[in-house]
């Protein structure tokens, strides 16, 4: 008998301590469901988006452009080779119409320290990219204020010959 009075005054003791400790909460519901966020808008793009593709192979994919008048133009160009840019950098130089394209790319030759536009030839140049080697990317963003047709080139030396084409502003 002192052994069943004994496993009743356990048993009475542990229900106590439990139900007198914080309530648990019931598992067997369903938790109340919270609103998801809605999605960040998507960031908006204005203006043109231009991307032009540049190798080791010394070509630009695109040789001629067409932009309208008035509206910004995000050009990135990307360096699709693999060679470093000492020895086959890109870069993407847009021009003021009537500007002597041969001229121009000449003198660039000899400005490596200024991503080969020369200081003297700065104000013939509506836009340019820095000079980027195999698997490097940049961007640079304009506006064409006046219809008209400019010439484009890359001006590492040796590149304009093969390395050019027109952007058509209307």
């Amino acid at each position: 008998m002192k052994k069943l009075n004994l496993a009743l005054a356990v048993l009475a003791t542990s229900t106590m301590l439990f139900s007198c400790g914080e309530k648990k909460a019931d598992t067997t519901t369903t938790p109340t469901e919270t609103p998801a966020e809605a999605p960040a808008a998507p960031e908006e793009v204005t203006g043109v988006q231009i991307t032009i593709n540049a190798g080791d192979d010394m070509k630009f994919d695109q040789s001629e452009i067409k932009v309208p008048v008035g509206e910004k133009v995000t050009l990135t160009l990307k360096h699709t080779g693999k060679m470093d840019k000492a020895v086959m950098g890109h870069n993407w130089v847009l021009l003021k119409p009537g500007t002597d394209m041969t001229a121009f790319a000449t003198d660039a030759s000899q400005a490596a320290d200024t991503d080969y536009i020369a200081a003297k030839d700065a104000d013939k140049v509506v836009a340019h990219t820095k000079t980027i080697g195999g698997g490097e990317t940049t961007t640079v963003e304009f506006t064409i204020t006046e219809a008209g047709t400019y010439d484009f080139l890359c001006t590492f030396p040796a590149h304009f010959a093969m390395m050019q084409g027109k952007l058509i502003a209307e």
